[in-house]
């Protein structure tokens, strides 16, 4: 396709995302005010049934009691089955807002924290944008307004287990994730492995129970559980070979009433990253030995779990490089970078398992960058004029793989 053409065809969409830019903020204002956790997320269903209904977009028979699918199908007869899907994720966090705008969360422990608000935003934009340029559609989008990112097992497995790709068969998807350590304007996208498997660990220390100034007479679950923690951190370092990311933490423990009181039982919680599944396999192996061994040398009784959760995030090679050069296309070569990997973790890999595709950051970054401004942070408070840039490089994208499968 010639250069003046594509040339064109961004700066258009880049002048209409401007347009709406002021309706995208209010959409996700609304969406900001009114949080709801995995699962719940009702009102904002609704939200995004009534906009795109709005536009003439009719929703798909629901496939999950939240969440909206839906397809903006193209006037050009030659892209007849060609389907590119577009992601974002629509709940929230359960924590209390601490910003001082004037849309904080009306919700009492709920919060988007993460940017999911963001992401549904701008990708009702996007659905605007492309509801008006049907006619230079070569096939159709699908549209995935996916409940329940946030809380494992997630959302994407059961939309696919339900149907999701089989009834609309895409191929390619495409997402994207705020991120506020990456300037606004600009994106940063990875090729092959970008975000780490994960799995839950949560672990019960059993002892005998005591006074605090007789611990002969006890066995110590409080010590074990110390014994244990320093443990874990050395299986990553004599574990997992070098060349290869791993996190294990401990991120929570609980025991104990008074401080002469030595409790019969400490529980734990943590995560474990890593970005292969032989590594992964065999850190669950081995933590479950450490564990185990340390708390019978120490007198008392250890229970591991291990909730297995999301997979490794691997963005496809071929589906990634021409995601960059339509990302450069859009936003000028300047604003578009490489991205190391990452060791959060993202239910989008499932639908990478079954379609190629790519997951991109969208920097969010403020001119100031605060320190406090961090995902999951009750401070977090992205740049809103991410919205304009997210809405206009999703329709374009969508428009430009159109092109190319």
């Amino acid at each position: 396709m010639k250069t003046e053409h594509l040339t064109g065809l961004a700066e258009r969409i880049r002048e209409r995302a401007a347009d709406i830019f002021s309706e995208v903020v209010a959409l996700r204002r609304d969406i900001h005010l009114h949080p709801e956790l995995s699962y719940e997320e009702k009102r904002t269903t609704g939200l995004i049934t009534d906009y795109l209904t709005a536009l003439g977009i009719t929703p798909e028979k629901p496939l999950l009691e939240t969440g909206v699918v839906a397809l903006v199908c193209g006037h050009h007869a030659s892209g007849k089955g060609k389907v590119v899907a577009l992601r974002a994720d629509i709940d929230a966090l359960p924590l209390n807002e601490e910003n001082s705008h004037n849309f904080c969360s009306l919700e009492s422990g709920k919060m988007h924290a993460c940017g999911h608000d963001m992401h549904t935003a701008m990708l009702l934009g996007a659905a605007k944008i492309l509801s008006e340029m049907k006619d230079e559609l070569e096939g159709s989008v699908l549209l995935v307004f996916q409940p329940a990112e946030e809380k494992a097992p997630g959302g994407a497995k059961p939309l696919l287990d339900a149907g999701l790709f089989k009834q609309f068969s895409p191929s390619i998807i495409i997402g994207q994730h705020c991120f506020p350590n990456v300037a606004t304007g600009t994106v940063a996208l990875c090729k092959g492995s970008f975000m780490a498997a994960t799995d839950e660990l949560y672990f019960t220390v059993t002892g005998r129970g005591g006074h605090a100034s007789a611990p002969h007479r006890a066995a110590d679950p409080v010590l074990a559980a110390a014994h244990i923690i320093t443990a874990l951190q050395h299986l990553v370092s004599r574990v997992v070979p070098p060349h290869e990311p791993a996190v294990v933490s401990v991120a929570s423990i609980h025991g104990g009433s008074a401080p002469n009181v030595i409790p019969r039982q400490v529980t734990m919680s943590g995560t474990m990253r890593s970005m292969n599944e032989e590594i992964r396999t065999l850190l669950q192996e081995r933590l479950r030995q450490t564990v185990t061994h340390v708390a019978s040398g120490l007198g008392v009784e250890a229970e591991v779990e291990i909730r297995k959760g999301y997979p490794v995030l691997f963005n496809d090679l071929a589906v990634t490089e021409k995601a960059e050069g339509i990302c450069r296309e859009y936003l000028g070569a300047e604003n578009v970078y490489e991205s190391e990997p990452l060791m959060t973790a993202e239910d989008f890999a499932y639908y990478l398992q079954e379609c190629p595709g790519t997951f991109w950051q969208i920097g969010t970054g403020t001119p100031q960058q605060d320190k406090d401004n961090t995902l999951h942070s009750p401070t977090f408070n992205p740049e809103e004029r991410a919205l304009e840039i997210g809405s206009g490089l999703l329709a374009y994208a969508a428009l430009r793989l159109l092109q190319s499968v």
